[in-house]
């Protein structure tokens, strides 16, 4: 999505609300246990966020986010200028909510914001279209804070193909020079929304274990936008991590939670309990669908809007403390408290204490 544009205008929607009284799903299970480190490893913050919203986050668990910066579709130096913009824009805003946010680059980050009761927030580029096919961006960028970058969005860009190119290349040369710029700088290599190729190839030529932040498996449910099995299982012997997106449309043609259950304890099963967490991809304000939410969806993804897509969120995790529910239904798959302690934080925390220290 255009995560930037629609922050600056979602406080106008009339189908956001954090108001207790109105119809839809509470997104509750049982309450945090208030021990367990709970991570989103790609998730949303919005400007128009209430706090209450923000403090049933933290009272879920939520203890780090990584989130977005700009809107990924946009090449060249408008790619480069918005994303030094969303650095300024998460910047602000973050800094006026100083008792919820804390803006962190590395573990030790997490660690004071479960101390203070906070959540760390990290950045991540869904595109590596920003670095203007030259590499020293690499460096002007984490040195303002980015930490992930996806090497392709959906299309052909100059380091790679995306899930949606229909005659797309595997890791370009420059791709293969940006990924190991990565690896010695201490960026994460995300290959979330590239193609098989180049998810493989990224895999194969990465020093660093490689990160799948947000997607689903593609052997359960053939979607362009998943990951099959062998990228799975490459990327977990490689010592990577995939977090299982809360997508609808990724994860069936239906509408039952069960399915999104079915997609990580597949991935469970593929990758092992080490390499797995929640990549949620998803706005955690409780929505309700309604003709002004639709118009407004339609003109921010121009062409990728499918109406058959929406919603995009299962209704059972349609608020704010939905890492609770998810919690209690992968309780009841079998998954022990030590696996969930893994799969719902320390996982995240794990690879990234590896990666960017």
């Amino acid at each position: 999505m255009k995560r930037r544009v629609f922050i600056a205008g979602a406080a106008a929607l009339p189908m956001m609300a954090s108001m207790p009284k109105m119809s839809f799903a509470e997104a509750r299970g049982n309450p945090w246990n208030g021990k367990t480190l709970i991570i989103d490893a790609m998730g949303e913050i919005r400007e128009v966020y209430e706090d209450s919203l923000v403090q049933e986050m933290l009272d879920s668990g939520i203890r780090s986010i990584t989130v977005t910066l700009a809107d990924p579709k946009l090449q060249g130096r408008a790619a480069y200028d918005a994303t030094m913009q969303g650095i300024l824009d998460y910047n602000r805003f973050l800094a006026l909510k100083p008792q919820f946010y804390s803006i962190e680059t590395s573990v030790a980050g997490i660690d004071k914001a479960v101390k203070d009761g906070k959540m760390a927030v990290f950045y991540l580029a869904q595109n590596s279209t920003h670095f203007m096919r030259d590499l020293d961006n690499v460096d002007v960028f984490y040195e303002l804070g980015l930490r992930a970058s996806q090497i392709t969005y959906n299309y052909q860009n100059w380091a790679g193909s995306g899930c949606y190119e229909i005659n797309g290349s595997g890791l370009t040369t420059f791709g293969h020079e940006l990924v190991e710029q990565m690896n010695d700088i201490g960026m994460i290599v995300d290959a979330s929304h590239a193609n098989e190729a180049t998810t493989a190839d990224t895999i194969n030529a990465s020093k660093s274990p490689v990160h799948i932040s947000h997607t689903c498996c593609k052997d359960l449910f053939d979607h362009e936008r998943n990951t099959t099995d062998e990228s799975l299982k490459n990327m977990a012997d490689k010592g990577g991590l995939v977090g299982i997106t809360q997508m609808r449309s990724f994860t069936t043609n239906g509408h039952d939670i069960s399915n999104y259950y079915d997609h990580i304890m597949h991935a469970i099963n593929v990758c092992g309990i080490d390499h797995v967490c929640i990549g949620s991809d998803r706005d955690h304000r409780r929505i309700i669908m309604t003709d002004e939410y639709i118009a407004e969806l339609k003109a921010e993804e121009g062409a990728q809007f499918k109406v058959s897509d929406w919603p995009l969120y299962f209704e059972e995790l349609n608020g704010p403390r939905r890492m609770e529910v998810i919690w209690d239904g992968l309780g009841k798959r079998g998954l022990t408290q030590a696996q969930l302690e893994k799969v719902m934080g320390q996982n995240v925390y794990d690879y990234y204490k590896l990666v960017i220290g």
